[in-house]
């Protein structure tokens, strides 16, 4: 079965494209200026985009380059220290596992010995 709604969608949907085909290539003066707006607005968004992935780039290499001089200065101290860490982590996290798995006997009470009638 198709969807409910979805002709609904794509009947606006139609009618949106179709106006803004009929602005854009409207043979009159007006159609000119709007392509003529329409183009340059496309160019400077290409223009801040080039600018943004430059920008992006440059962020990025100064971390790469940051990244790369903090390794070179980093002892093996520190590296040892956090593999000790995450062993305690473990060997804790075993040990709880453990004692949630063991079988908890109920303490027994007279009640339960009683007959239900």
């Amino acid at each position: 079965m198709s969807e409910r709604g979805g002709g609904f969608g794509a009947f606006l949907l139609g009618i949106v494209l179709g106006a803004v085909a009929g602005f854009v290539f409207a043979p009159t003066e007006s159609g000119e200026n709007t392509r003529r707006k329409v183009t340059k607005g496309l160019r400077n968004l290409k223009e801040l985009a080039e600018d943004k992935v430059d920008e992006v780039r440059g962020i990025l290499k100064e971390a790469a380059d940051e990244a790369d001089e903090s390794e070179d200065e980093e002892d093996e101290e520190p590296e040892l220290a956090t593999r000790e860490q995450l062993r305690r982590r473990l060997e804790a996290a075993r040990r709880r596992r453990a004692r949630s798995a063991r079988p908890s006997v109920p303490p027994a009470s007279e009640e339960e010995d009683e007959p239900l009638a």
